[in-house]
């Protein structure tokens, strides 16, 4: 079983934020999937399920806010007994990478991020994450939950439907089939 993961807030005025890339990543997937989007209490997330390959796929968006995305984590793998290194893909923005990058990594510590630092302190910080570039000129006119919390442009939101949230299928699917590897991709120009 694998674990696809968002980061983000629940909240209707959340969405389309930058810190909700995550979500809407899922959101996009499981609408092509043709998946429906299930409350699960037990886990504080809302998840959708699929097969790839013959193996379950869950995907995850929490219902805690942002900064307590761990919780509901944890209880997810230790409900499924799975291990983290191999089962869990988390995918996040990152505001000191440029918009369009995307940085794939096995582990690694929260560089500031709030709600990695409560996945790693409830999971420790071995799993994968697709780090998301979300950093623009925007960034040096606000402060830091302002940029966060701030909703994309129409032409970042273009980018992201066309360009982005498809090479991050395209992750989640070597994720799946065990190949995914860290690596470094400029989406953007």
């Amino acid at each position: 079983m694998k674990i696809i993961f968002a980061q983000g807030n629940p909240e209707p005025n959340y969405v389309n934020t930058r810190h909700n890339i995550g979500f809407s990543v899922l959101n996009h997937l499981v609408k092509d999937l043709n998946l429906k989007w299930t409350e699960k209490s037990k886990f504080q997330a809302i998840t959708a399920e699929t097969t790839f390959s013959g193996e379950k796929i869950l995907f995850v968006k929490p219902t805690t806010f942002y900064n307590e995305t761990g919780i509901a984590a944890r209880k997810i793998i230790d409900f499924y007994k799975l291990d983290p290194i191999k089962d869990l893909l988390v995918i996040h923005d990152d505001f000191a990478l440029p918009f369009g990058t995307i940085r794939v990594r096995q582990q690694g510590n929260d560089a500031g991020n709030n709600g990695i630092k409560s996945l790693n302190t409830h999971l420790n910080s071995n799993y994968n994450r697709i780090r998301v570039g979300i950093w623009t000129d925007q960034r040096e006119k606000m402060n830091d939950a302002d940029f966060v919390l701030a909703k994309f442009n129409s032409d970042e939101s273009t980018n992201i439907k066309n360009i982005i949230i498809p090479k991050i299928i395209e992750l989640i699917n070597m994720f799946c089939n065990e190949t995914l590897e860290s690596t470094s991709y400029k989406t953007i120009e």
